[in-house]
């Protein structure tokens, strides 16, 4: 059959961006995930400063003999980097340079991460706006190819309209069927901006599926949990970045191409927003 989800998609910035990415937040076995995922098809790894693996990633990829330029790699820089993001920025490409080379400088012009992002909305909007600025000035200087944002509610991309700045390319919010952040994917998809799912697999809490219709779903299509919420977000456009510190399931949660959930078991997964309440992790998309 003809799959109607692409394996990539077109950011504002003109690049193209896997629709599938592997997560790394609190992967204790990084670099062995990430050479896992690239082993197994993945393009797409995504990290944070926050996280303290950029170097693993480096790793990871150094240890799969795939070539960097091929794939796409995510940071993001934490509210306490906000002064001074370039800087910021600058410091992950080393830490990434590390783990692929064994070095941080001198800096060539092969290093650069393809989307960097201001992880939170912390600090209130001079802050932010201070951050924002920082990064696309990183973006000017080809630190970076792509420049987004995660975890920003609508008045929070609003400021940087207002202030007549580019656009974020990408927003990246917690997002699955029990916490479809409705007014934040309808004001992004409203402005051209790409929804990224983190925490796509609900950290498999599924308690709030009273009804087990997840598994339902999987077990009608003959595929696992893990593939019907990964394949849920990719039917929304969204990409979603799935977590997993195992082989066979990082390489099984990919899995997610040519097939499809059929309109009645989407409506069944539809129905099981919650909004806040079917959060997994303490949403900031409401603070000033």
């Amino acid at each position: 059959m003809t799959d109607s989800v692409p394996k990539e998609a077109t950011l504002t910035s003109g690049y193209k961006i896997p629709t599938v990415g592997l997560g790394v937040y609190q992967n204790t076995h990084c670099a062995q995930a990430v050479t896992a995922a690239l082993k197994h098809g993945y393009t797409h790894v995504d990290s944070a400063r926050l996280y303290h693996n950029e170097t693993q990633v480096g790793v990871g990829i150094k240890a799969s003999g795939v070539d960097r330029s091929t794939l796409f790699i995510t940071s993001k820089a934490g509210s306490n980097d906000f002064d001074d993001t370039e800087s910021a920025v600058l410091d992950s490409i080393q830490n990434l340079k590390y783990g692929l080379e064994g070095t941080r400088e001198p800096l060539g012009s092969s290093d650069y991460y393809d989307l960097f992002l201001l992880h939170s909305p912390h600090g209130g909007k001079e802050k932010r706006l201070k951050g924002w600025r920082g990064l696309l000035e990183a973006k000017r200087k080809g630190l970076v190819r792509s420049v987004g944002v995660s975890n920003y509610g609508p008045k929070h991309i609003e400021e940087i309209r207002e202030a007549g700045l580019e656009l974020p390319a990408v927003n990246q919010v917690e997002l699955h069927p029990l916490d479809q952040q409705k007014p934040i994917v309808e004001y992004c998809k409203k402005h051209n901006i790409l929804v990224q799912a983190y925490t796509p697999l609900l950290r498999f809490n599924f308690s709030g599926d009273k009804n087990g219709v997840i598994q339902s779903v999987a077990d009608k299509l003959q595929v696992t949990a893990a593939q019907v919420l990964v394949r849920w977000s990719l039917q929304h456009d969204f990409v979603p970045l799935p977590k997993s510190e195992h082989e066979e399931r990082i390489k099984v949660n990919a899995q997610v191409y040519g097939w499809e959930i059929p309109a009645e078991d989407m409506a069944r997964l539809d129905a099981l927003d919650k909004g806040d309440e079917g959060a997994v992790t303490w949403n900031p998309i409401h603070l000033d």
